[in-house]
């Protein structure tokens, strides 16, 4: 980074392949939607590049990186004021950005992670495909478009009825465990 923050604007690719996938990885934890997370990273190497004079070098890369990220994050949530159907507020996940994750916690995310491959495995094959497609190939509207031989738009709207298919489902096998452990 202080290779770019010299002029060397190159550099800024290496930076790129090197963190993108982490980047995009901690922006969906925190925010569970995949979609706005590509765009969400973009702005992230936007912001390094534009606020390239901050970085001093005294701190991690990381940590100023993830800086960014979480400013970017409270940035969208204000605008949008809510996000996948939920109030949002980025303060009640500071903790969440520190130390390890216990035991009990793990195992809580577990069970979720759980939950949602079985919610997935009961969708329509159609909304299955979709999701795949766009969220775990991560490959663009347009490409699932022309793999399926039909619009855009006609992808998005798919997918947008499989997120919801899928929510519904989610919920009511979480609803249906926690039943259980009552």
């Amino acid at each position: 980074m202080l290779r770019v923050k010299a002029g060397d604007i190159d550099k800024m690719g290496l930076l790129f392949e090197r963190y993108h996938r982490p980047l995009f990885a901690f922006l969906y934890h925190m925010t569970g939607q995949a979609h706005a997370c590509e765009d969400l990273v973009q702005n992230v190497f936007y912001r390094m590049l534009k606020y390239r004079h901050t970085f001093n070098g005294e701190g991690e890369f990381r940590t100023w990186m993830y800086h960014l990220a979480r400013n970017i994050l409270n940035d969208s949530f204000r605008q949008t004021e809510r996000w996948g159907g939920h109030p949002f507020d980025i303060a009640d996940l500071t903790d969440q950005l520190g130390g390890g994750i216990s035991a009990d916690e793990q195992l809580e995310k577990q069970q979720e992670l759980d939950a949602l491959h079985a919610a997935l495995g009961k969708l329509s094959p159609e909304h299955r495909e979709v999701l795949v497609l766009s969220r775990f190939q991560e490959l663009k509207y347009e490409e699932i478009a022309a793999i399926l031989h039909t619009t855009e738009g006609a992808v998005k709207v798919r997918v947008h009825r499989a997120l919801g298919e899928l929510k519904k489902k989610f919920l009511k096998i979480e609803n249906g465990s926690k039943a259980h452990e009552l």
